[in-house]
């Protein structure tokens, strides 16, 4: 059993649920795949607030992860599956011949000791292996898609998510995303075969305030409760004078977009992802 639920002895234990991480099989990281994380405490590049209620959390250090999965031809073995606390998903600790090490997303199945390869060219489509999309067969579970031919991975990177491979016509292969959106993306980009690993992250519930401390989520105070100055929802009684649900800048909370127009991805968007209300589609 991959989730942890413990009697309910106190408050905070009540309902909450902790995540065994039975995958992990190695627990000190590489010191040379580490470097310095900065906390930003949701600031931006000059020092203002931007996301509210960030701050404190525990301190971490960055695992330098691979998502080009660039050195081609050559297998590489697994030294262990390690949890990495900047991320959902585990990660897979490589070992190259010549010595060289690398960090992976670590795909679910995949186990200390076999032996993954990366390539330009058809290789065996089993779990963790990486090469072009125009080379993996079709219906095969996909992660850390490129959508751009080698600028690393940027779909499908989180705790147990996976894109489905459908079609492939000419210059272009269709994708179905876990939001339901199915885009195109060129047959050059490269992503890794299965889907990512820890599933269980999600049916984790965190079951008291303090647990978000440690990960620097600080409280939220509501609009409603703040003056008129600090936020749009603020000031004079309880309502909020009809007004469309927004943050303290009153950009609009529900509803609206959240993407930037004018991408030059979005051509390749054949339909966009479901609304909640309607459920997600069924890969």
């Amino acid at each position: 059993m991959a989730i942890r639920v413990y009697k309910p002895v106190t408050n905070g234990r009540r309902n909450a649920s902790v995540n065994l991480h039975s995958e992990v099989t190695k627990k000190t990281p590489e010191k040379s795949l580490l470097a310095p994380l900065v906390r930003g405490s949701g600031r931006n590049v000059q020092g203002k607030i931007t996301i509210a209620g960030r701050g404190g959390g525990h301190k971490r250090r960055y695992r330098k992860i691979d998502f080009r999965r660039n050195k081609d031809g050559v297998g590489a073995k697994v030294v262990g599956i390690e949890y990495d606390p900047n991320r959902s998903s585990h990660i897979a600790l490589l070992e190259y011949p010549d010595g060289e090490r690398r960090y992976i997303i670590s795909p679910k199945g995949l186990n200390a000791g076999d032996v993954i390869i990366s390539s330009a060219e058809p290789v065996d489509p089993k779990v963790g292996n990486c090469m072009p999309i125009k080379h993996i067969p079709t219906g095969l579970p996909l992660h850390n898609v490129e959508m751009e031919a080698g600028a690393g991975g940027r779909l499908c990177r989180g705790a147990g998510m996976y894109a489905r491979l459908t079609n492939k016509e000419g210059r272009w292969a269709t994708i179905v995303l876990p939001s339901g959106e199915i885009r195109q993306v060129s047959m050059e980009c490269r992503a890794t075969i299965g889907e990512v690993g820890n599933a269980d992250h999600a049916n984790v519930v965190i079951g008291k305030a303090g647990r978000n401390r440690w990960k620097g989520r600080r409280p939220t105070t509501r609009g409603i409760a703040m003056s008129h100055h600090a936020h749009p929802h603020g000031g004079g009684s309880v309502s909020k004078g009809g007004r469309e649900p927004s943050n303290y800048s009153g950009t609009f909370a529900k509803g609206g977009r959240t993407r930037r127009y004018g991408k030059s991805s979005d051509s390749r968007i054949i339909r966009r992802r479901r609304s909640k209300r309607y459920g997600q589609l069924k890969l």
